[in-house]
């Protein structure tokens, strides 16, 4: 069976992400494929998105993503694969709502499509959104963090992290920002 291709899994976030939208949320795109929109050549292999629950309920915003497809991931292997979700909407709101950590993560089994939701983390999402700009690819909007709210989380990240992926992330979007300057 032959892989789906990049464009396929951008029509799905798209869906995702206007889905959300018109449900009141004000998801942001952050991480590494917010950085291939600005021309990285980075390569990453999820979806991040800065949300705030205050915009949509949980059990709202789970319904979304299982109906796109998507599951609750509830263990990671060491190499970080996803090894289980719950595969019940109604369950993965439950757990939510009795212990909601910082971050999210959900999955396609199908398209191996993983989304990962940072909720008012590490910045507030209200705050990122207001500076995020509406960027068109293949007659969709979505919104993209801010050069400089990238830099922020990033620095964040890589203060935390110090992984090399991060520190160069951090180069790509200070060059960047100086040729925009000059």
């Amino acid at each position: 069976m032959a892989a789906p291709d990049r464009i396929d899994h951008l029509e799905k976030i798209f869906a995702l992400s206007e889905d959300l939208e018109k449900r009141g949320m004000v998801p942001v795109m952050v991480g590494g494929i917010a950085l291939v929109i600005l021309g990285s050549q980075r390569v990453t292999k999820d979806f991040d998105f800065l949300v705030s629950l205050k915009d949509l309920p949980v059990d709202e915003m789970v319904s979304v993503f299982y109906d796109h497809g998507f599951e609750l991931v509830t263990k990671f292997n060491k190499e970080g694969e996803v090894v289980r979700t719950v595969d019940n909407p109604r369950v993965a709101a439950l757990k939510l709502r009795s212990d909601l950590p910082d971050s999210l993560f959900f999955f396609n089994w199908g398209t191996r499509l993983k989304v990962d939701l940072l909720l008012d983390f590490p910045l507030p999402a209200r705050e990122i959104a207001v500076r995020s700009d509406k960027v068109k690819i293949k007659g969709h909007s979505i919104r993209v963090a801010s050069q400089s709210d990238l830099i922020r989380l990033k620095e964040i990240a890589y203060a935390d992290r110090k992984s090399a992926s991060d520190a160069q992330d951090l180069e790509f979007l200070k060059r960047l920002s100086r040729k925009r300057r000059t």
